[in-house]
């Protein structure tokens, strides 16, 4: 919970303003502020962020129209018992963060899934498996977003979590 300057007696007021005005001079001048967006450029790869209601009320925001259907489509199927414990913007970290040897700090590797849920198997693959589930990671991808990146983390996530990812 945060506090108004407003909601302070006058002397204390006046107290916190100087020290934000000392913290702002020991910064220094802010950095300009970054030009307005163009909305003729469009986003990197050209997507519409796109929102959608659940019936709880709350508000979805896909980074695509395309994610946006898919979500859509897996709520149907959920809804029809045919996927359960759907999940969105799931993390895995593929790789923990650690210190190198000169002591630089080297950063964790994650991936960010679109969706995950557990599908029913078809009825050979069920024979296989006791439960009748198996897991699916799923991500939405188009020609532009497939990059090596990508490529890279869809190997480590299959190597250290044997999961691979389904693209739609």
């Amino acid at each position: 919970m945060a506090i108004s300057v407003s909601d302070l007696p006058p002397k204390y007021q006046a107290q916190a303003m100087k020290k934000y005005m000392e913290q702002q001079q020991r910064r220094g001048p802010s950095p300009p502020a970054p030009p307005p967006q163009d909305p003729a450029k469009g986003t990197k790869y050209h997507n519409t962020p796109t929102k959608r209601v659940t019936a709880s009320g709350a508000v979805l925001h896909f980074d695509s129209q395309k994610e946006a259907r898919r979500f859509d489509t897996l709520t149907a199927r959920q809804a029809a018992g045919q996927i359960r414990d759907l999940r969105l913007q799931v993390d895995f970290t593929l790789q923990e963060a650690f210190t190198d040897t000169e002591g630089k700090r080297v950063r964790a590797i994650r991936y960010k899934a679109d969706f995950t849920y557990w599908e029913r198997d078809t009825a050979e693959e069920s024979k296989a498996s006791a439960a009748g589930w198996r897991y699916v990671v799923e991500d939405v991808k188009s020609k532009a977003t497939r990059t090596a990146k990508y490529a890279m983390k869809k190997k480590m996530l299959k190597d250290r979590f044997g999961y691979d990812i389904t693209e739609v």
